[in-house]
């Protein structure tokens, strides 16, 4: 869960009522004091936006959002830059083409804060979350199927290999199969009844996440293809990023930070030439490190903002390399495995 709003900006248009996560450390990665171009691919509430904005005044900003609830909110934001940041309801796979159209190339830094907004959370009538009873929608965007629709229409086994594979939910075909019974009486259509069929099957740990945590994940992610969307988010920086330009990621849960982990190392040049084909010359680095492992929040900000709490920050300067085509293993992390109704525990 992300916390992409703005703690004293206002640039959401209103009062403040998110904090961006690891900012402090977003901008000695990103180094946005160098001026330049510079791309936000996740606006939310324009926290770095702000932030990026600030830190310097010979720094131009590109931002994009998915979600037009926030490209409408962020115009006061647009509206005060005085002509330094231009923002635009798009995904940020796509970036480096908006960038282009907008004459943003080559940027001197990236940064995607991956996941879904605070703000999001925190609507019932965006369906992202069962602490608020609401339609069982969860798209970012305003197109492509809803969380209803794949809850109500996708087979058995594609449901548990959904759960299991984006929600690492130990219980999957359990989970799969209450699914298939309940819509059989009727279309499953609210939050607040997913939440209830999950956690009639799955148990609750002592002072552990709410039961339908993982599967309210997976769907998410299902939804957005939001795996996916940051595979091509990477290749499209590699592409778009002038030399020493600087790519920052804050990931939320482990299947995204295994893609940008396996991305920055492919692309850095680490593990040498392959075994299998010793006579090859490994490519040219196209990335060098700026972080050394993940950078992750102190105990004061998890203490101040829990959404925090399982954030990872890793950064990478762009060399002079040419970009490479799309790395077949990092794409691999994002897809669905083949259907498999054995995975996903006891059923």
């Amino acid at each position: 869960m992300t916390g992409r709003g703005d703690g004293d900006a206002g640039a959401a248009g209103g009062p403040a009522r998110h904090v961006p996560v690891l900012l402090g450390e977003v901008l000695v990665a990103l180094a946005p004091e160098r001026g330049g171009r510079f791309l936000d691919g996740t606006f939310g509430a324009g926290g770095y936006s702000a932030a990026i904005l600030k830190a310097s005044r010979a720094a131009r900003l590109l931002a994009l959002d998915r979600d037009p609830t926030a490209v409408m909110a962020g115009e006061k934001l647009v509206r005060s830059s005085l002509g330094r940041l231009t923002l635009i309801e798009a995904c940020f796979g796509e970036l480096d083409a908006v960038a282009a159209g907008e004459g943003f190339v080559p940027l001197d830094g990236v940064v995607l804060d991956i996941g879904v907004s605070s703000m999001q959370l925190d609507e019932g009538e965006r369906g992202f979350s069962f602490r608020l009873d609401g339609p069982l929608d969860m798209r970012m965007g305003s197109d492509g199927d809803s969380a209803a629709d794949i809850v109500n229409g996708a087979s058995e086994a594609r449901l548990a290999d959904i759960i299991y594979h984006y929600g690492e939910e130990r219980r999957a075909r359990a989970v799969a199969h209450a699914l298939i019974e309940a819509r059989r009486k009727a279309p499953i259509r609210t939050t607040r009844e997913l939440a209830d069929i999950v956690a009639s099957i799955v148990r609750a740990e002592p002072n552990g996440p709410h039961p339908a945590t993982r599967t309210f994940q997976a769907l998410r992610i299902a939804v957005n293809d939001e795996l996916g969307e940051l595979v091509r988010a990477l290749h499209a920086a590699e592409r778009a990023l002038a030399p020493g330009g600087r790519l920052v990621v804050v990931t939320f849960h482990s299947l995204e930070d295994r893609i940008v982990k396996q991305f920055f190392a492919k692309r850095e040049g680490k593990g040498g030439a392959s075994r299998y084909l010793p006579g090859l010359a490994p490519a040219e680095p196209t990335f060098t490190g700026v972080t050394r492992g993940p950078v992750l929040p102190g105990e004061a900000e998890v203490r101040a903002n829990p959404r925090a709490r399982s954030a990872k920050l890793r950064a990478a300067a762009r060399t002079m390399a040419p970009a490479r085509e799309e790395e077949t293993s990092v794409a691999a992390l994002a897809a669905l495995p083949a259907a498999s109704s054995s995975r996903g525990g006891r059923a």
